[in-house]
């Protein structure tokens, strides 16, 4: 028996697909509280890419859903491990580019 997933999109409304940039501390657990949280919201991730920058971890993400990038953002700010959250050329509060470097402040 194939498991189900509960989506929160109406009929005729296909999800909508945002990039993330996300800047957090590497430690136990941080990325499986990360994912949680953006499956909690609604969202599903359609790619990942981690790089481990010291004790940091810089994560791109791509996500599908249909809710409020804006309302997932600040509920990923408040996560103890989040240093910055930016939505890439949007209206991120950090950030302006795919890369993080000095585009994200942390």
């Amino acid at each position: 028996m194939k498991p189900q997933c509960q989506s929160d999109s109406r009929p005729g409304q296909s999800p909508a697909s945002h990039t993330l940039n996300c800047r957090m501390d590497s430690e136990a657990a941080a990325l499986e509280r990360l994912c949680q949280v953006i499956r909690i919201r609604g969202f599903r991730i359609a790619r990942m890419a981690v790089e481990s920058v010291g004790d940091q971890l810089d994560i791109e993400l791509t996500l599908e859903g249909t809710r409020p990038i804006g309302m997932l953002q600040s509920q990923l700010e408040k996560l103890h491990t989040v240093a910055s959250v930016a939505l890439p050329g949007g209206s991120g509060r950090v950030g302006s580019s795919l890369g993080f470097g000095s585009d994200l402040v942390g």
